[in-house]
């Protein structure tokens, strides 16, 4: 018997780099959440679709492929748009689409289905009082906006995306913590029963250690029971 993680929290806290690292350590697969409201935004751009357009994104969606490859890589209607959604402008774009009942409900239902098998690792910023509310363990992961900021600005450059400089992306930063905090819309917070890690001055193995002890209690029960 395999669990599920959940990981939470907001925009650049280095959720995506840890579920992945924890994936492949545990051979679970990892399922980033933030992806998916990222293609629903490329593609509303992409197509003319107003931001505010709740039906009109929803019925794009109706037509709408999205798949997460165990690699991290992203398809959207069978393109690779891995390197296409994580632009600043998409971010803020994903921001605005993530707030809309409807299509949330639609990538709830989604990724709710995808982890029914158990042995998945997933991140967003309402895995654990949504998504998964039944995880077997789950985590609050944050860190500062300028933190953040430095992390993005560097993930940018190494992978060749477009970027504005670090005061601006946390400029950005914080913008975003505010409105998914603030959204009617499954709003950013920490569930109840979750562990709260602050980022700032750890390394990724650091973080992976930290949630791997965590988790250590749900393996060796996991392990009694194959």
């Amino acid at each position: 018997m395999r669990i599920n993680i959940a990981i939470d929290g907001p925009s650049a806290a280095g959720k995506s780099t840890i579920a992945k690292k924890l994936a492949e350590h545990l051979g679970y697969v990892h399922l980033d959440t933030g992806a998916m409201y990222r293609c629903t935004a490329l593609k509303a751009v992409r197509n003319g679709i107003a931001l505010d357009d709740e039906q009109g994104v929803c019925t794009m969606l109706e037509n709408t492929d999205i798949c997460l490859m165990t690699d991290g890589t992203v398809f959207l209607d069978g393109e690779d748009v891995s390197k296409a959604i994580r632009t600043d402008e998409i971010s803020l774009a994903a921001s605005a689409v993530s707030k809309m009942p409807q299509v949330r409900a639609d990538l709830v239902a989604r990724q709710q289905k995808m982890a029914e098998a158990k042995g998945f690792i997933m991140d967003g910023r309402d895995i654990g009082t949504v998504v998964l509310k039944d995880a077997e363990l789950k985590i609050f992961m944050t860190a500062s906006p300028e933190a953040r900021a430095e992390r993005r600005y560097k993930q940018n450059i190494e992978k060749g995306i477009p970027t504005s400089d670090v005061e601006t992306i946390a400029e950005e930063i914080r913008q975003r913590d505010y409105e998914d905090t603030h959204r009617a819309a499954s709003p950013l917070k920490k569930a109840d029963d979750a562990v709260e890690i602050d980022t700032s001055y750890m390394s990724i193995q650091e973080v992976c250690d930290a949630i791997l002890s965590l988790a250590e209690p749900f393996l060796v029960r996991e392990g009694s029971n194959e």
